[in-house]
């Protein structure tokens, strides 16, 4: 069996990239192993296609040892369905460096069953620059990939590419890089031995108990208007690596979207019972207060907050 793994930091992209490839690979057996920070895969709710075989690792990193045995498990439980592809879509704050030792206990168990295609690392072009100063995750994730696509090329302009290239190259010299618009990419590389473009050995990943991210859960059982919403989102935003989620505004249901300072609204068919969204803090728990204090001057209703 082919295995993808798709990494990339939080709203670079990987949901859209993985979106466009299964249905480029419509006709094939697929699955998937998505994984989420939060109590609940939003991500999950996006990529489901009838036929395609999805497992969910929700509440951490798949490299993190509170994980790494479901991760295995996963991996072993997706070898008895009978499928060409597997993509490992990790969250966006999963550091990869020991991807080695999991595969060593996949084939411990099962033998020769996975043949490891390589790791795709989606680059956010529009925030990429500002996220490797402070984020030693986004580094790791490119010196442990063997393709480099940089997303949202339309929105930067050809100076930014070329320094986010050169920085690309610093950390990784040999890693082939393709750029995308929306997610789209010429599929070759899936004829492609990207295992040749290997720089770096495994090593321990960075992610720990210790490190773990604060994520929140916010429900809402009501309708609320987008320009209160856009008010209450922008007020905390910038203590989080991320917002995500379904909400039901006045024009239905949307898909609500946030990475750095982009606020992005998208109508879906989904029919959800309550709205929920997804909110990953760069504080900790001491953004709770700021959450509820914002809420409740905008908002008469009280939301859930867990």
């Amino acid at each position: 069996m082919n295995l993808y793994l798709l990494t990339g930091f939080l709203g670079s992209g990987k949901t859209t990239f993985l979106t466009n490839i299964l249905n480029d690979l419509s006709k094939e057996k697929v699955g998937v192993i998505m994984n989420e920070f939060g109590r609940i895969s939003i991500d999950g709710e996006i990529i489901k296609k009838e036929g395609m075989e999805l497992v969910e690792i929700n509440r951490g990193s798949i490299f993190c040892s509170c994980l790494k045995l479901n991760f295995v498990q996963a991996m072993i439980e997706m070898t008895e369905r009978d499928l060409k592809y597997l993509f490992v879509e990790s969250s966006g704050l999963a550091d990869p460096s020991n991807i080695g030792e999991i595969l060593e206990a996949v084939k411990y168990s099962k033998g020769d069953v996975y043949e490891y295609k390589g790791a795709i690392c989606i680059v956010d072009g529009v925030n990429f620059l500002d996220q490797l100063e402070d984020l030693e995750t986004v580094e790791r994730q490119i010196k442990h990939c063997h393709l480099v696509v940089i997303s949202k090329v339309d929105l930067i302009n050809e100076d930014t590419l070329v320094k986010i290239i050169e920085k690309i190259k610093e950390i990784n010299p040999i890693v082939p890089i393709e750029t995308s618009i929306f997610g789209k990419l010429d599929y070759d590389f899936l004829k492609e031995d990207l295992m040749k473009y290997k720089w770096a050995e495994a090593e321990s990943s960075t992610n720990t108990p210790e490190t773990k991210p604060k994520t929140l859960m916010l429900t809402y059982e009501d309708e609320v208007k987008k320009e209160d919403l856009i008010k209450f989102i922008d007020s905390i935003k910038n203590d989080c690596y991320r917002l995500k989620g379904f909400f039901k505004l006045e024009d239905g249901w949307n898909q609500v979207d946030v990475v750095g300072k982009k606020i992005d609204f998208k109508l879906t068919e989904k029919k959800e019972r309550i709205s929920e969204l997804v909110i990953i803090s760069k504080i900790g728990p001491q953004i709770i207060r700021p959450i509820v204090n914002s809420w409740n001057s905008i908002f008469e209703k009280e939301m859930r907050l867990r």
